[in-house]
């Protein structure tokens, strides 16, 4: 008989409570840890078969001291937290989540979108501090409100979320451009020149993964280049912006407003530089929490035991490495 396989959890609250996680369906022993520190994950691991992460990272120290690992199965679409490398040359195989956030990701995008083109922040302080009851009329027109319809809608990153945001884009009537990959020589034809997007664009929305030529994507040159004067959208991922060089740009007036729901570092610390934009009407920041609609974390942890059940079978699923 073959014995039960580990399975490890190491940061389970990752998932809101009453996410249901089903057992997988083959002998197995599941052991769930609600957080793990990065000093932790070897110990937590070293008799290991299977490993579930969100964010914790796994090194290739914690690698080498899990002789019985086989598979890594990534609980987040985003796999920088894994030393693939390291997992190559041990022959295990690395899995992620894939398509679940198409309604959740274009709908907070969106959200940040239309509460920075109109205003509502400012619009909402305003009448906090009693600024409607003294205006004396029924509206006043102290924070500009303007359509998307008609305007143009950048999208870096052609995914499937790329796409859901585009669709959406269209449906309010917007004109939208695919970026060509940054400094790139040929485009194709269903995309435009990276420089070209930052140009013409009244929405820049991000949607691509983090990798060494991804990382600080946006910087001076770039905000340089935004002639229009765009909102800035990420719900993608933190580090794909230099984020001394937004708060630069937002102050100077090179760009309208800034939505984003991702930091370098997470949770981001208090001496973080976006701290000097907070109680400006028009820079919005939430805590990494465009993924998180019920129904879609509900389709990650069903999606994430599959890609377990299909690799216990031997025909993986959703393989990054």
């Amino acid at each position: 008989m073959t014995a039960p396989q580990h399975i490890v959890f190491l940061d389970r609250e990752t998932l809101p409570p009453e996410t249901i996680l089903r057992e997988p369906g083959f002998p197995h022993r599941l052991t769930i840890h609600p957080r793990t520190a990065a000093h932790q994950v070897a110990e937590r691991i070293a008799d290991a078969d299977i490993v579930i992460t969100n964010k914790v990272p796994v090194t290739a120290d914690s690698i080498r001291h899990a002789p019985r690992l086989k598979l890594i199965a990534v609980a987040a679409t985003g796999y920088d937290i894994i030393d693939l490398t390291a997992c190559a040359e041990r022959g295990i195989t690395v899995s992620n989540i894939r398509d679940y956030a198409v309604n959740t990701v274009p709908e907070h995008t969106f959200a940040l979108i239309l509460a920075l083109r109109r205003s509502i922040l400012a619009y909402h302080q305003s009448v906090a501090r009693g600024d409607w009851v003294r205006s004396g009329q029924f509206c006043y027109f102290d924070y500009p409100v303007r359509n998307l319809a008609g305007s143009t809608l950048g999208i870096i990153g052609s995914g499937s979320i790329g796409q859901a945001v585009a669709n959406l884009g269209r449906a309010f009537g917007m004109r939208v451009l695919f970026a060509g990959r940054k400094g790139a020589a040929d485009v194709a034809p269903s995309h435009v020149p990276f420089e070209k997007v930052l140009e013409e664009s009244d929405v820049i929305s991000l949607h691509c993964p983090l990798r060494p030529e991804t990382r600080n994507l946006i910087g001076a040159d770039e905000f340089a280049l935004m002639k229009r004067r765009p909102l800035l959208i990420n719900t993608a991922r933190g580090g794909l912006v230099d984020e001394s060089a937004l708060c630069e740009a937002l102050e100077k007036g090179q760009i309208a407003g800034a939505g984003f729901d991702v930091t370098t570092r997470e949770p981001m610390p208090d001496d973080h530089s976006f701290m000097r934009l907070m109680d400006r009407p028009d820079f919005i920041l939430t805590p990494h929490v465009a993924w998180s609609s019920r129904e879609a974390i509900q389709a990650l942890a069903d999606q994430l035991i599959e890609n377990i059940e299909l690799f216990h079978k031997g025909t993986p699923r959703n393989v990054v490495r």
